[in-house]
């Protein structure tokens, strides 16, 4: 026994032979993660260590437990072996014997084991089978990064991941474009099929539906919609609002919604505005929307922005200093997808240039887009940094809610969307939930009258001004 197993096992378990190995491993991981994961991923493994502790085959009941396993777990676990046995232990994932997937230390035949796969590949192995889920593999609740803006709907989306067609159902989250929406869906869809494999999930856009619609009608397939559609456990479906003036394809939804709340199957949609906000979509259809559960994803507070950068960063192979972060976080506020674009401008203009990442590097690698930010104020970056400065929900702008705390900087937003833009007062007004040029007009009135008058208000008011012009 080598002296670094020795005393890394010293405050554990007694080690007897490549078992006590594993078992260290597996106390040790119990104590680190979250125990639905420990019981989920990590117990039900089976292992044959060699007798020199230099291997480790670890056997999986199923394909897609092996890929979730590799992609989400391996690193860490050979990491634990390595720190418990005081050398690198190479890590070998396999699929155990149908015949005796119970019992412990039996090597699987050589055809069974199997290949390393890339995560590129992971979508298509579990998509492999007679039923194609569309789920990408690498977006889940581990890889979402939490914080104030998504947090309502994160803890929504876990519980029914956890505990489909109860509470919930459907969970309607809206937002605008690029906030998580539809990583938050497929979350929920992997977490449900690494709890229940044999569960039948689909994730589909919108169009997509439309467009199996049109093919049935055409086709005249519609058993086999029917087929597709209504025997689901789980159906995730992103932007319903493509639904707007389709009929056929809202009769065909409508159907589809009942069937499955009937057979207690869970429905997950996205859209770009709550369910009373739709357009020409049916009343009857809209009031199932909103007959669950509906949770609003707002535009990332800036923390969150700064872990996001980071994060993805890291996922990149590359360290961005958090001063780094900062910088582009405050420069770029609308939306995840855009912050993405900022890094990957990042990382190609460091690699380039063979430069490391910093505040002068992000500022010429951003140019253009810090240049145009300079010169273009949006109405919904206005919104955003009125409701962080007041502490309300952006959300908050375009509901009809009408409490001071939450009127009062809604006027602010105006009259600074008036000041500070190009937007007429009906285009503004339609910005804040389709209100009349009218009540932007009184509004703005109201604010620069007193402007004149309340120093306070003044100093805040040059606040917002100054943060907005950057």
């Amino acid at each position: 026994m080598s002296e670094g197993f020795g005393n890394s096992l010293a405050a554990g378990a007694p080690m007897n032979g490549g078992g006590g190995l594993w078992q260290a491993c597996i106390d040790q991981l119990a104590q680190e993660l979250p125990e639905q994961q420990f019981n989920t991923w990590i117990k039900p493994l089976v292992a044959k260590v060699t007798d020199d502790f230099s291997k480790v085959t670890l056997f999986v009941a199923n394909r897609f437990k092996l890929d979730w396993v590799r992609a989400q777990y391996a690193g860490r676990i050979a990491a634990t072996l390595e720190k418990l046995y005081g050398q690198p232990v190479q890590l070998e994932l396999a699929l155990a014997q149908r015949e005796s997937p119970a019992k412990p230390f039996v090597a699987p035949q050589a055809a069974e084991v199997a290949p390393a796969a890339e995560p590129a590949d992971m979508a298509e192995d579990i998509a492999a089978g007679p039923f194609k889920n569309r789920l990408n593999t690498a977006l889940t609740f581990d890889t979402l990064v939490e914080g104030t803006a998504n947090r309502m709907a994160r803890a929504a989306a876990m519980h029914v991941a956890n505990a489909p067609g109860q509470l919930y159902n459907p969970l309607f989250i809206y937002g605008g474009v690029g906030l998580g929406k539809t990583h938050l869906v497929h979350a929920v869809g992997n977490r449900l099929l690494a709890d229940k494999p044999g569960s039948k999930v689909l994730y589909i856009h919108a169009e997509q539906f439309v467009s199996d619609v049109v093919k049935a009608y055409q086709r005249k397939t519609f058993d086999e919609f029917k087929d597709k559609y209504h025997s689901l456990d789980l159906l995730l479906i992103d932007d319903v609002q493509f639904f707007a003036n389709k009929d056929r394809t809202q009769e065909e939804f409508f159907n589809a919604f009942e069937a499955l709340l009937a057979k207690k199957s869970h429905i997950v949609m996205t859209s770009d505005t709550y369910p009373k906000g739709l357009a020409d979509i049916h009343e009857r259809l809209i009031s199932r929307f909103d007959s669950g559960l509906t949770v609003a994803i707002e535009p990332p507070e800036l923390e969150m922005r700064v872990a996001i950068l980071i994060n993805k960063a890291r996922a990149e192979g590359a360290e961005m200093p958090e001063e780094v972060a900062f910088f582009v976080a405050k420069n770029v506020r609308s939306n995840v997808r855009e912050l993405e674009g900022a890094l990957r401008k990042i990382l190609a203009y460091s690699r380039f240039n063979q430069k490391e990442i910093s505040i002068q590097l992000a500022r010429e690698a951003l140019r253009d887009l810090l240049s145009i930010q300079n010169r273009q104020i949006s109405v919904e970056n206005i919104q955003k940094t009125v409701a962080d400065y007041y502490k309300i929900k952006v959300a908050d702008m375009y509901s009809k809610k009408r409490p001071a705390s939450i009127a009062r900087p809604r006027q602010i937003a105006m009259y600074l969307a008036k000041e500070l833009t190009q937007k007429s007062l009906p285009e503004i007004g339609e910005l804040f939930g389709g209100r009349d040029h009218t009540t932007v007009l009184h509004a703005v009135r109201k604010i620069a009258g007193e402007r004149q008058t309340v120093t306070e208000l003044n100093q805040q008011l040059h606040v917002l001004e100054q943060t907005l012009k950057g």
